[in-house]
């Protein structure tokens, strides 16, 4: 039975997207990372979106995690990611650093170029200059953690020069990777990507591990490896059932999955969830699928969430619990002690 020896951490990810008005939405998602904790997952990772409430529901990532750290204790809690090149860069560190003080060092730091291009008219931005505005502003948040002085003098406060080592970087690309590993980042790797025309049939790992190459190639001598994988993983008690909710779910989310830049699946769901790059059944079910992707032999983290499938939240909560005891334990990962770090 294949088993990855590499793999130190499990995570619960959601960009919020429940069939629900928004406050609901905001509730539902601490409800799934209380449910989380309570089933020993190492972490819980949020995203933030503006705007598009298709693509994701939270513009506000430190409100909602700082909301959320008040209702739990231990599980870490992680941007996945924040959308640096529309923020303000002092006020990103600003914020990370209350908020990792609030919750007691529990804070993981995601960042990520993202954004619909749309999104970055509405705050007076060329989404064509995202990766130089994105390199510039990551700097800035770099500099005021560990307390360098701003343009003008000032520091910033309170400092927090730990969360310099708990920055992750978000890519879907080899000069990302290099990037991330130069810095000696974490590596965010998404749970899909847009096959290319060149190769169309592409597996997942195929596109990441050259990502992964790149990155570890660039890390500095003596810096530890953090590669997290995000995946699309639903779990039910019953198949059918998992099938069922993966056939309505996905068929709903695939006019944004082709504004996405992918290619039009089939008909057939057994299709879809493929195109989707999405695990879904049982337990045995998504073990196996999850043992086939090979980029999962190398990762430190894997973390998964429920989108595209995305059923409704009592479903949620229970995929939750079939990942932390059943699923998870087959590939490798084993239920931390209470207080375990990400960084190292």
């Amino acid at each position: 039975m294949k088993r990855f020896a590499n793999l130190k951490r499990l995570g619960f990810f959601t960009r919020l997207l429940d069939e629900a008005p928004p406050a609901e939405r905001y509730r539902h998602a601490a409800e799934q990372i209380v449910r989380a904790e309570k089933a020993g997952l190492d972490s819980a990772w949020i995203a933030q979106h503006h705007f598009h409430e298709r693509e994701g529901g939270l513009p506000s990532p430190f409100a909602f995690l700082g909301y959320v750290a008040a209702q739990t204790s231990r599980i870490r809690l992680g941007t996945g990611i924040v959308t640096l090149p529309l923020e303000n860069a002092v006020r990103v560190a600003e914020d990370a650093a209350v908020l990792d003080l609030l919750c007691n060092g529990r804070f993981e730091l995601g960042v990520g170029t993202g954004g619909n291009p749309s999104a970055f008219a509405a705050f007076g931005l060329d989404s064509a200059q995202r990766n130089e505005i994105f390199a510039r502003n990551l700097e800035v948040v770099r500099a005021a953690l560990v307390g360098k002085p701003l343009d003008g003098g000032d520091t910033l406060y309170p400092q927090r020069p730990e969360l310099d080592k708990r920055i992750w970087q978000a890519t879907f690309s080899v000069a990302g990777g290099a990037r991330a590993g130069k810095a000696g980042d974490g590596l965010l790797l998404s749970r899909t990507q847009p096959r290319t025309k060149e190769a169309p049939k592409a597996t997942l790992a195929e596109i990441q591990n050259p990502i992964i190459d790149a990155y570890l190639e660039a890390l500095p001598p003596g810096c530890e490896p953090r590669i997290m994988a995000s995946r699309s993983v639903f779990v039910a008690d019953d198949r059918a059932e998992a099938m069922r909710l993966a056939d309505i779910g996905l068929r709903r989310a695939l006019p944004q999955f082709l504004k996405g830049g992918h290619a039009r699946p089939g008909e057939t769901l057994e299709e879809m969830i493929t195109a989707f790059d999405t695990h879904v059944g049982a337990a045995d079910d998504v073990i196996a699928s999850l043992r086939s992707d090979a980029t999962l032999e190398r990762v430190t983290d894997l973390v998964f969430q429920a989108h595209s499938v995305d059923a409704p939240h009592p479903y949620i909560l229970r995929s939750i619990e079939l990942v932390a005891e059943k699923v998870a334990p087959a590939l490798g990962w084993t239920r931390a002690a209470p207080a375990v770090a990400l960084a190292g």
